[in-house]
């Protein structure tokens, strides 16, 4: 009857000793005590099944160039900035793509099988574009790689930048991104937001830009993003990153802001790795933590979901493609260690960005893709606590890595057999 069955999991919402049933690459059931798969059986021994990981913000065209053309000294922000321009003119499409193609197995080694990644399109050769494109065929047998046309020197701002994002589009990327807080004027940063939203509306895309990442609590797009949503009717297709300036607006512009975006059904992102450590970087004390208000934005019922934005290039020199730890440092600097607020922080690497980035078939449930991860861990509490160990991963009903410490054995097609999380280089 099934091509697999996982024996005694525990799933997310706290049901015990379920087993999955697999056939075709899809959940045929979830339940207690299914029949035998024979061989084709996994025991999951009360271990954590999960739906797969999602980063829901990443930059992969410049992920693992650590150190091109040199080191950030300071760490901060515009130096990174300053970085990729310097390296952009040395680009090359096949070391795109090798560096992106590299995380990407470092992704499904983690049990991480969707990620949104912004690409910059203010290249006039586009070869970011170009070389994500072909990444996003060679992964999809599995990893689902949703692209967003990134103008990351300013869509007005940058020469060419409004026709350079356009013919992205053309090529094949299926969200439009913006950096409004990056316009030289507060005035031309709500231009770009009406104009990315009306190009995103006649097209029928989505919309994802990076929003207001700033520690001036005057800068509010945010607040135009909402609105734009709203006139354009683009409810649930629009989402605002990273968000920082809200940690330093006053509590009475924000009881307005809020329930502004949860009427518009405006989703957000919070990056706490890189938030934490790139903002606030004026301050000496008091010192501003950097994340957005991420309890209060869930309170009102908005989707709020966290990426990891960066892993080992100008920006950011640590990282390794861990949703787990991604979800704890957003516990840890939101101080959302309630029992529901731990949950909702490992719900937000997962079910919570699926659902922003419109993933068909997410999910534990019957119909939904055989996509999971069986983590070392007895709850989603205790899989952040210990960073858990994926036992098993598994893609369209099919074992694509697995093996407990530090390194995991791979399954894809043409890459590489085996991915060690122990002394990585690039």
């Amino acid at each position: 009857m099934f091509d697999l069955v996982i024996r005694h999991a525990t799933l997310p919402d706290g049901r015990k000793d379920i087993d999955i049933g697999i056939k075709d690459g899809r959940i045929l059931a979830v339940e207690h005590n299914l029949p035998d798969a024979g061989e084709a059986t996994i025991n999951a021994l009360g271990n954590l099944a999960s739906p797969p990981f999602v980063d829901a913000h990443f930059h992969m065209d410049s992920t693992l160039s650590l150190g091109q053309p040199r080191l950030n000294q300071s760490g901060t922000l515009l130096e990174g900035i300053a970085l990729w321009g310097e390296l952009k003119p040395h680009l090359t499409q096949e070391a795109i793509m090798e560096r992106a193609l590299r995380y990407c197995d470092w992704a499904v080694a983690r049990g991480l099988l969707a990620i949104r990644s912004h690409v910059d399109v203010c290249d006039p050769r586009l070869l970011a574009v170009d070389a994500l494109i072909e990444v996003k065929k060679r992964v999809a047998p599995y990893l689902d790689l949703q692209l967003v046309a990134f103008p990351q020197d300013g869509y007005f701002r940058s020469a060419n930048a409004v026709k350079l994002l356009r013919s992205a589009l053309e090529r094949g990327v299926e969200v439009v991104g913006g950096i409004p807080h990056f316009e030289r004027t507060m005035a031309d940063g709500a231009a770009s937001v009406r104009a990315l939203c009306e190009l995103a509306a006649d097209r029928g895309l989505m919309v994802d830009m990076h929003c207001d990442e700033s520690d001036d609590p005057m800068s509010r797009h945010i607040e135009t993003l909402a609105a734009e949503t709203q006139r354009l009717g683009m409810q649930g297709r629009v989402t605002g990153s990273h968000l920082t300036s809200m940690h330093s607006m006053d509590n009475y512009y924000v009881s307005k802001l809020i329930p502004l975006m949860a009427e518009a059904g405006v989703a957000a992102i919070a990056n706490p790795l890189i938030n934490i450590t790139i903002q606030g970087r004026h301050d000496t004390y008091p010192k501003r933590r950097g994340m957005t208000r991420v309890p209060e934005l869930m309170a009102a019922g908005i989707p709020v979901a966290f990426g990891h934005d960066c892993v080992m290039d100008p920006w950011y020199a640590m990282g390794s493609g861990d949703m787990l730890e991604v979800a704890g440092m957003a516990l840890h600097v939101g101080q959302m260690t309630g029992q529901d607020a731990m949950r909702a922080c490992f719900a937000a690497v997962t079910e919570t960005p699926a659902k922003i980035l419109h993933l068909d078939g997410y999910g534990l449930e019957p119909g939904c893709h055989a996509d999971l991860v069986i983590l070392d861990a007895g709850d989603p509490v205790e899989a952040i606590r210990l960073k858990a160990p994926r036992l098993k991963v598994l893609r369209r009903g099919r074992v694509v890595a697995e093996g407990p410490g530090g390194a995991m054995r791979l399954d894809l097609p043409d890459r590489m057999p085996e991915v060690t999380f122990r002394h990585q280089k690039t």
